[in-house]
């Protein structure tokens, strides 16, 4: 029997799943460190679970055919021709890209630049980080040989050959969202060196062996590398999909990209999906919120305490879940108590308190950005179908159904495993 591993790689941990059936082998902390007063990401413990998880799939007799890794968008890093990496693997809720929107929208209209790439303007957006290296560290750019996404430099690493992989550079805002290539007026006026950006490669390309195992037989295939992308390949065709974890990814799945001035004002964004397809949805800032509740609180409670709490507690406050004050605060308590007091509601006091009003927060936005689809789109839709480990709020999915007077579908909660094998597994006619 052959198996294919997947990494799964998220923003607060990673994991390795062996498949079929589905078996997880290895799970890490992943998060972001401080390193010279800047959020970075630590690269080398990525790797480092990675290299456990296929040393234990070796251990207990399954060793790999494939491997492929998925993690989150728009965070990259800069190689020399050496393959060296230039500066550090800068995250996307560090505050470099402070001013950078309004510097590339004085070369590139926002207008045109959503028109062009279908991306909505946000502040950890790839082109506003790239053009912050570039007013910080030209050399770098000056130097650089290749740009790699956080998942392709892991699978360079991995096997030495150096790839752009398609769902994930769509994040960038550096794609044409029709053409499905790189912009290269758009690099070109940014003044972002053209060689940087290689061709796309499509999910299901396999670009390398694996080293340092050579006594296995394993190749390194590349999926969707951007984890929606996969993910969503297991959400129901006519469906609103929630795909729900750090980030709540909620839209539907689309031939063509929709860049009109209707669908950048409701804040729409149209990402690359399997196959040619478009996802076309709202970033919302998702579980984030009640994670980092969570971590000021000393991980004193579980997600499922946090959940039983909420349904309990006495309050009814509302906070805009969209508010860029919530993306990278220095206490997310004191934010959702400050936003709650601003606006002439119950401050809450308590974790309970706090956890309610995240969570009720998070349905209020799902019920908005469900109707702005259903006005955008012009079609009405029964069901929203939850997948990923967010799914299994309960209690967050009972509010969803509320506030949205929809049939909630759950699961798959492993729908990103799911859609990283799936295509490795299609990408070998096996």
């Amino acid at each position: 029997m052959k198996y294919r591993l997947a990494a799964d790689i998220g923003a607060s941990s990673g994991r390795l799943v062996l498949g079929w059936p589905l078996e997880e082998i290895h799970r890490f902390d992943n998060g972001m460190v401080d390193i010279n007063g800047q959020l970075c990401w630590d690269l080398e413990n990525i790797l480092d679970g990675i290299k456990t998880g296929l040393d234990k799939c070796i251990e207990i007799g399954k060793p790999p055919c494939s491997i492929g890794i998925d993690t989150w968008g728009v965070d990259f890093v800069l190689l020399d021709a050496a393959g060296n990496l230039l500066g550090n693997p800068v995250a996307y809720r560090d505050k470099r890209t402070d001013g950078m929107r309004e510097y590339v929208h004085m070369i590139v209209p926002e207008d045109e630049l959503y028109e062009r790439t279908g991306i909505i303007s946000q502040p950890f957006n790839t082109v506003y980080q790239l053009m912050a290296v570039k007013l910080s560290h030209p050399e770098w750019l000056e130097r650089a040989a290749h740009f790699l996404m956080v998942p392709d430099y892991l699978h360079y690493r991995l096997c030495g050959a150096v790839s752009n992989e398609y769902t994930n550079a769509t994040t960038t805002g550096l794609v044409n969202a029709r053409t499905r290539q790189w912009d290269r007026e758009i690099i070109s006026r940014l003044g972002f060196p053209a060689h940087l950006f290689g061709k796309l490669t499509q999910p299901g390309t396999v670009i390398g062996k694996l080293k340092g195992y050579e006594h296995i037989d394993c190749s390194v295939t590349v999926p969707a590398t951007h984890d929606t992308a996969g993910a969503v390949m297991s959400a129901k065709d006519d469906a609103i999909f929630i795909s729900s974890g750090t980030w709540s990814l909620m839209g539907i799945k689309k031939e063509e990209p929709d860049t009109s001035a209707a669908s950048r004002a409701a804040g729409f964004t149209n990402e690359g999906g399997y196959g040619g397809s478009i996802r076309y949805l709202k970033n919302i800032m998702g579980l984030w919120m009640i994670q980092s509740v969570r971590k000021e609180l000393d991980a004193a409670y579980d997600f499922t305490e946090l959940c039983e709490m909420a349904e309990r507690a006495d309050i009814e406050s509302i906070v805009d879940c969209d508010d860029e004050r919530f993306f990278s605060p220095v206490s997310m308590v004191n934010e959702i108590k400050d936003a709650c007091a601003l606006s002439g509601q119950a401050v809450p006091r308590t974790p309970a308190e706090l956890a309610k009003v995240v969570y009720q927060s998070l349905a209020c936005c799902y019920a908005k950005a469900a109707t702005q689809l259903e006005e955008l789109t012009g079609k009405a839709y029964d069901t929203i179908n939850i997948i990923g480990g967010g799914a299994k709020a309960e209690y967050l999915n009972r509010l969803t159904a509320l506030r949205t007077g929809k049939e909630i579908i759950v699961g798959p909660y492993e729908a990103t495993a799911m859609g990283n094998l799936i295509i490795q597994a299609g990408s070998l006619n096996q």
